[in-house]
């Protein structure tokens, strides 16, 4: 049972630009909060940032469409080369209807429009794609963090995801390093004597949702620090683990 956790908010950023040492830019701007990182922390990041920084950003005025691409954007609002961006960047079609793609990423994640986004990247055209190995730019920031610091911390990268059978966005993480994503209570008995079979909490996730309540969307609040959270260490998991595997997955 944990006691209490904290959730502070990384202000002071400012904007991310391909190239950047992401690692610098948030500690820098955690040491102007005056509250520097701790053994055992958790540093969530939205995608957004690691995303600029790694130079995943695309003009879809110089992609050149697909038939199917100019199919889709004539049943919907977005124009041919943001579909095509679409396209790209999926594995396959998991739904589609009115513009509306539900794509399965390269990386196995379910979402819309294959994770491509457009708000909060730097205005005219630009989208910005998710990272290409989002546990990979999790594990390099952390080794960043412990180098720069000497603090064993972990990260979670985050994003912003849709869900079938409710209504609202929230954040999950789509990558980790440091601890272990899923909190597995099979075989635990419940206080009344009944042995759990089934119950399996997506602990990254819900991290990753606490924190963007102190981050918002359009507050330039890009990170969050969650303190006193007692999470599994793990050196090996990553976030694929929340990935369902196929055979169990009855929405398929």
């Amino acid at each position: 049972m944990q006691a209490e956790i904290r959730i502070i908010p990384v202000r002071g950023v400012g904007e991310v630009r391909p190239g950047d040492d992401l690692a610098t830019v948030l500690l820098d701007a955690i040491a102007g909060g005056g509250q520097p990182l701790e053994d055992g922390d958790v540093l969530v990041v939205t995608q957004k940032i690691v995303s600029k920084a790694e130079g995943r950003l695309v003009d879809p005025a110089e992609v050149e469409p697909s038939p199917f691409a100019r199919q889709i954007a004539a049943q919907g609002r977005k124009d041919a080369g943001f579909q095509e961006v679409v396209l790209r960047e999926s594995r396959r079609i998991v739904k589609m209807a009115n513009g509306v793609l539900i794509t399965e990423t390269h990386h196995g994640l379910i979402c819309a429009n294959s994770g491509v986004d457009e708000s909060n990247v730097a205005g005219g055209r630009v989208v910005c794609l998710l990272p290409e190995d989002p546990d990979a730019s999790a594990a390099g920031l952390r080794a960043r963090v412990r180098e720069r610091t000497g603090a064993t911390v972990a990260v979670i990268i985050s994003d912003t995801f849709g869900r079938p059978w409710r209504d609202g966005q929230v954040n999950v993480a789509i990558g980790c390093a440091g601890l272990r994503p899923l909190s597995d209570y099979a075989g635990v008995d419940d206080p009344y004597g009944y042995t759990m079979h089934a119950s399996l909490i997506a602990v990254a996730d819900e991290l990753a949702g606490a924190a963007e309540l102190v981050m918002g969307k359009i507050d330039r609040v890009p990170a969050a620090v969650v303190r006193g959270y007692a999470y599994a260490p793990s050196e090996e998991a990553t976030a694929r683990a929340l990935i369902r595997d196929p055979r169990f997955d009855l929405f398929r």
